[in-house]
C-alpha cells in the first residue's frame, strides 16, 4: 500500500530586497514520501528566491513531466520552470523546450559539483537556463521543519537570510550558469 504524502502548512515573510518584493505567503506543502525535509525546504528556499502570485508547487517528484515548482500564465503556458538537484540532460532539454526560463538549484555540494562538470558543456546552447548551488549544509535548513513552518526570508546581494525567531541561517547563492 502506497504512503500519502505528509502536509506541512508554511506561513513565509518575505523581503527580497534585490527585487524590491515585500509579502507574506500562506501556502500548502505536500512532502511527498520520498522526500526528505532537506528537499522540501530547498523548494520552500526555492519558492522563496522566485516568489509571485502566480507561483505554484507541482504535484514534483511524484510526476515526470512537471517541475518541483512552476509558474504559468492564463493561457497555460509555462513561464518559469523551477527543478532541484541533479536533473539529467534530456529532463533539461525538454524543461528549456517547454519553458521561457528553467532555472535549477543544486544543493548537495559534493555531487552536484561532479554533476555539472559532467553536464555543463551540453548545457551551454539554451539561454533560457539559469544553474544555482546553493551553500547549505545538511541540518542547515532541516531544523525549521516543523507540521506549522514559521519562517522570516530576507534575500539581498545573492545571499539568503532564514530566521525563524529562536536561530537563523544564511545561505550564498552561486550562479553556475
Amino acid at each position: 500500500m502506497a504512503q500519502n504524502a505528509t502536509i506541512y502548512k508554511a506561513e513565509l515573510q518575505l523581503a527580497d530586497m534585490d527585487q524590491g518584493h515585500y509579502q507574506n505567503y500562506s501556502m500548502t506543502i505536500a512532502r511527498h514520501p520520498s522526500e526528505t525535509d532537506l528537499r522540501m525546504m530547498v523548494r520552500l528556499l526555492a519558492f522563496a528566491l522566485n516568489a509571485s502570485d502566480t507561483l505554484l508547487f507541482s504535484k514534483g517528484i511524484s510526476t515526470e513531466n512537471e517541475p518541483d515548482i512552476w509558474q504559468k500564465n492564463l493561457s497555460d503556458e509555462i513561464l518559469l520552470w523551477i527543478d532541484l538537484g541533479q536533473p539529467d540532460e534530456k529532463r533539461i532539454r525538454k524543461a528549456c523546450g517547454r519553458s521561457r526560463q528553467v532555472i535549477i538549484y543544486t544543493y548537495q555540494q559534493r555531487s552536484a559539483a561532479a554533476w555539472w562538470q559532467q553536464i555543463k558543456n551540453s548545457l551551454q546552447r539554451f539561454d533560457n537556463l539559469h544553474i544555482y548551488s546553493l551553500d547549505v549544509e545538511g541540518h542547515e535548513l532541516e531544523q525549521y521543519v516543523d507540521r506549522q513552518i514559521q519562517l522570516q526570508c530576507t534575500i539581498q546581494d545573492g545571499e539568503c537570510w532564514l530566521t525563524d525567531g529562536n536561530s537563523s541561517t544564511t545561505i550564498k547563492l552561486k550562479q553556475w550558469k
